[in-house]
């Protein structure tokens, strides 16, 4: 789907010259001819890039900015202003404001249609990254949003490639005011600095003696450590070509020699704003999976990935010609500890249960809480007689220590019944080896309970 770039501006001729060279490129554009309009465009979620006239009648383009960087609904929208301003005053007002570049007039189509290109692939991940993150709101994780508006931006740790002493020496005392800054002079050891330094930015400086800063820049974006970490590229005027290369490459923004202090640190605290950013959507996202296969009691795996999990290792233990063991636990008289105690102490036992039998398996072995207070261990390569010694082990440390509740102000006695079984048939249904193990359980619970009852299959 092509990108929908909203034009706003009061001048007519303004808004179809833009919009027919961004029609040329195959973009969707949108047109509104104030910052109330372009507010309520913004709202309905119908564009993706704004191109932002300052000068206007009702509400100017700095206001306009503002409001929608202060919107947690519409701050992560990219807002370039597009003016006939061009004092640096002016710029840097837009770049405070939020905007995420500030483009005078009259601009070239080769530098307008590069900038909405770049900008174009960054909202779209952010998109994709935020209808990920939506099934984290549903299951209670704190949106990003509000954070993000009250970000300043300040406090990022900055890796910057600069060989010139003199420039280098200025940009550090510059970013030193509002950030940790650390210089790598030599560039051949830049993106290994980089890869370890867990960084919010990267500055390059693309005019490196005898060392291609682009490569540099493309090869950060290859490297599986340092893709997201945005790049800010500074160059002399006369390269201002290879700049718009960079933009292509996934540089997210440049700078022009001379260097103006408070454009640096604005355009500086905008991509540590957005990198913070995505990164809480993708933790939301990583956290949101974590959840959606865990037991948030005990932290163990829960029954629905134990049951595409086991179905997976069981067909590769088939295919192997190795055994696979499998053992369901059950707490005895788990009712009573609840009836006697109260359910927070069976929550204490519960939690305590599952670091009792992470202590007693090994790391490929696949534990989860199957329901209640019954659990699953899945023992790859493990045959029934090694599998009953671990059963023994686990039975015996529940039994061997009591388990504090009510925060040790109390300890009981817990115990565990356990079925053993082994998966040693090629092509047998992962059902009936549950079934099976369920009837050991059944029998060590008849049998008088805290034992281990293996069945062969």
């Amino acid at each position: 789907m092509s990108a929908r770039i909203l034009v706003v501006d009061d001048v007519p001729a303004n808004v179809k010259l833009l919009e027919a060279r961004l029609s040329a490129e195959y973009f969707d554009v949108m047109t509104a001819s104030n910052g109330t309009e372009a507010l309520a465009i913004c709202h309905r979620a119908e564009c993706d890039i704004i191109l932002l006239d300052v000068m206007m009648p009702d509400m100017d383009g700095y206001e306009v900015c503002r409001r929608l960087k202060s919107d947690p609904a519409t701050h992560h929208i990219p807002v370039v202003m597009v003016t006939a301003l061009d004092s640096p005053a002016d710029r840097n007002r837009g770049l405070e404001a939020g905007a995420d570049d500030f483009l005078t007039k009259p601009v070239s189509d080769v530098v307008l249609i590069a900038r909405v290109r770049s900008l174009t692939r960054l909202k779209m991940m952010t998109d994709e990254l935020r209808m990920r993150a939506i099934t984290s709101l549903e299951i209670g994780m704190q949106a990003p949003e509000r954070s993000a508006v009250a970000d300043t931006g300040k406090g990022g740790r900055i890796l910057l490639v600069d060989d010139r002493q003199s420039s280098y020496e200025r940009l550090a005392t510059i970013l030193a005011a509002e950030h940790t800054i650390d210089v790598e002079p030599n560039p051949t050891e830049a993106l290994f600095h980089a890869a370890e330094g867990n960084y919010d930015l990267l500055i390059v400086s693309l005019d490196l003696n005898n060392f291609d800063g682009l490569r540099l820049c493309s090869q950060a974006r290859s490297l599986e450590r340092t893709r997201h970490v945005p790049i800010l590229a500074i160059a002399d005027p006369e390269n201002s070509t290879r700049l718009l290369r960079g933009l292509e490459i996934g540089v997210n923004d440049y700078l022009l020699r001379p260097i103006d202090k408070t454009e640096l640190l604005a355009r500086a605290r905008t991509q540590i704003r957005r990198r913070r950013y995505t990164d809480h959507l993708r933790d939301n996202v990583q956290n949101s999976i974590e959840m959606a296969i865990t037991d948030a009691l005990t932290g163990l795996h829960n029954r629905r990935y134990m049951e595409s999990h086991l179905a997976t290792l069981a067909e590769q233990a088939s295919t192997r010609g190795k055994p696979l063991a499998l053992m369901i636990l059950d707490i005895d008289f788990f009712k009573s500890i609840n009836d006697n105690y109260g359910h927070d102490a069976g929550d204490d036992v519960l939690r305590e249960f599952a670091v009792r039998v992470r202590k007693s398996i090994r790391g490929i072995d696949l534990a989860c809480r199957y329901g209640g207070e019954e659990f699953v261990i899945v023992m790859p390569e493990t045959d029934l007689h090694v599998a009953g010694m671990v059963a023994e082990r686990l039975r015996r440390s529940i039994a061997g220590e009591p388990f504090a509740i009510h925060k040790g102000a109390k300890r009981i006695e817990v115990t565990i019944s356990i079925g053993l079984t082994t998966l040693e048939r090629k092509g047998e249904a992962v059902a009936d080896v549950l079934k099976r193990a369920d009837t050991a359980l059944y029998r060590a619970k008849h049998d008088g309970r805290n034992r281990v009852v293996s069945q062969a299959a």
